[in-house]
């Protein structure tokens, strides 16, 4: 690298960018609280992933023997009331509980990503049509439009999943819309509409590729929410219909009636509730400076 001069002046030795997404993971790497994030992001998913080969029991047998057992080196975090280990079912907690969070998120990018390129791009009389929908989604609690719809699909895994994708559509559809609408009178996008590019083409080769980054910030920064609402809605009754599903909102529901007795039945999918949404929070702002343009030098 050489150094480049002002006026005769050196002023330092110029950085070569290797790329958008490389230099902010160069950035990433240098965040603390994100690295901490991404941490325990890696380790409960690898947790879940590997349940099968850690779990020392199996999650849905039990001896009602050893209902109610507190935590000991048998069983590292006690057993519920049907005598069932809770840490081999935090274990298939985590693959459930962080799957739907995930797919649901995954749901409401991709119904509201295309929505929103869909207002954006093309306007006319679809874009007061899809932006008034996704205003009366916002004007619902998320929580409230999830039950809402869970209702109506009826109680299952995927309906959950659907549901929560569903309270993130609005979100995703908005913010897209904003920055392909910021896009349109860039240079190079008034240089591809003159040179005659379809509508399609300027939109995936000319305005996504700039429009997908707060995007992504916000898919990101959405994972902690969304495994709350998953959990919230596990916790009411409305999760998977097997009631012996190993999902952390169901060991919550069933904790409550003893939380006198055996608190730890609460405390365990708790602090793995709230472990999930920290490390996807600090992630989500350390992607958020890694991607902002004002942290590049």
């Amino acid at each position: 690298m050489e150094a480049t001069t002002v006026s005769g002046a050196r002023i330092g030795p110029a950085r070569r960018s290797r790329g958008l997404f490389r230099d902010a993971w160069g950035r990433l790497r240098r965040n603390p609280p994100a690295m901490v994030g991404l941490f325990l992001i890696v380790s409960l998913v690898m947790l879940g992933v590997f349940a099968d080969l850690i779990a020392p029991y199996d999650p849905l047998a039990g001896r009602l023997a050893d209902r109610l057992q507190l935590p000991s080196a048998e069983h590292l975090m006690g057993t519920d009331l049907q005598g069932r280990d809770v840490f081999s079912r935090m274990l298939f907690g985590a693959r459930v509980s962080l799957m739907a969070g995930v797919v649901a998120v995954a749901v409401g990018f991709l119904v509201g990503g295309c929505l929103g390129a869909i207002a954006g791009v093309f306007g006319g009389w679809l874009d007061p049509i899809i932006m008034r929908f996704m205003d009366t989604l916002l004007a619902v609690p998320s929580v409230l439009l999830a039950i809402g719809v869970v209702a109506w699909l009826g109680r299952g895994l995927g309906q959950v999943m659907l549901a929560v994708g569903i309270t993130y559509t609005p979100v995703f559809a908005r913010l897209l819309r904003g920055s392909i609408l910021s896009l349109r009178e860039i240079d190079y996008v008034i240089a591809a509409r003159s040179a005659g590019a379809s509508r399609m083409r300027i939109l995936v080769r000319h305005m996504l590729p700039n429009a997908l980054t707060p995007m992504i910030v916000q898919g990101t920064l959405s994972l902690g929410t969304a495994i709350v609402t998953v959990t919230a809605l596990g916790f009411l009754g409305l999760g998977p219909p097997d009631p012996r599903t190993a999902e952390w909102g169901v060991m919550l529901t069933d904790s409550i009636r003893f939380l006198r007795i055996a608190p730890y039945l609460l405390f365990f999918p708790g602090a793995a509730i709230v472990l999930a949404v920290i490390g996807f929070n600090l992630l989500g702002d350390g992607v958020r400076e890694a991607l902002d343009p004002r942290q590049r030098r």
